[in-house]
Order: C-alpha cells, then structure tokens, then sequence
C-alpha cells in the first residue's frame, strides 16, 4: 500500500492541514492532562485502524514520558489496572464517541456520569473536541493511505512551525 495523495502538497490540502493542526494545539493547550490526550488518541486510532495516527501518538506518548506498559494495555483498557478512573472515563468516552455507529446512543448516560465526575468543564471541552479530531484525523490519513513507521516524536508539530 502506498499513499494515494499528500495533502500537504496540495494548497487546499496545506491550508486545512494548518487550520486543523491549529485546533489540536488548542486542545493540546487546555487543562486536559497530556498523557490523557495521548491514551485517547491512541485508542481511537487503534478502534479506527489508523497507522499514521497510532504509530504518531504512541512515539508521542512515550517521549513525553508515558509508560510501554500503559501504551500496551490501552487497547485493553478495561482488563487493566494500571489507568486512572479519570482515564477510564475518558477512554470510554473516546469507545462511544469513535462507535457512534455501533451504539444507538452514542455516548452513554453511565459514562458522561462518569466524564462530569472526573473533568471540569474546560476539560471536558477539551476531550470532546479531541475525540471529535482525532477521528477525523483518522479518517483524513486512513482515506489517504497515510501509513505508520515512519514517524518521529516532534515531526508533526515542525511541520507547523
């Protein structure tokens, strides 16, 4: 498989990759705790099969200082004890919020509960709008054929610079 088209050499696609990476620094910048946005990234892009996206935020992840054992178990999150209940709640949000199609009530009232519990509203607003862009951004690099392996901690923020 190879990648289909480079939106980064496209003018249209250059402008919108700057203006999307513009909201994802906002959400980076908010109250919402960096491993949290990681552990959330990483599985809605496991869940949505996005080897850019996994490979980016695992490598991201781990640079900023998150554990192999926490990145290995967030496709298992709920068979582990090694995340946080704030995490879990966030990671169930980002499981109902990616499976909208798989759940006739997309986000459930237990995990919102769950959401509200653990995240002011500023952090809220920030997992909600990360959830909503990461699968986007999963879906941009999955339609593309953006592939994985390639990536380096820091890459993708340069390109932004």
């Amino acid at each position: 498989m190879s990648t289909r088209f480079n939106l980064f050499d496209n003018e249209i696609g250059a402008k919108f990759a700057k203006r999307f990476a513009g909201v994802g620094l906002l959400v980076q910048q908010s109250p919402l705790p960096r491993s949290t946005q990681e552990l959330v990234s990483l599985r809605a892009s496991q869940i949505n099969g996005c080897g850019w996206c996994i490979d980016l935020h695992t490598k991201e992840a781990a640079a900023a200082g998150e554990t192999a054992v926490r990145l290995n178990l967030v496709a298992a999150w709920r068979e582990s004890t090694v995340f946080t209940e704030a995490e879990r709640a966030a990671l169930a949000l980002a499981e109902e919020g990616t499976r909208l199609a798989d759940a006739h009530q997309g986000v459930s009232d237990e995990t919102w509960a769950q959401v509200r519990k653990h995240y002011d509203d500023d952090g809220i607003a920030a997992l909600v709008a990360l959830v909503a862009m990461i699968n986007a951004a999963n879906r941009l690099a999955v339609i593309v054929h953006q592939q994985g392996g390639y990536y380096e901690p820091g890459m993708f923020a340069a390109a932004f610079d």
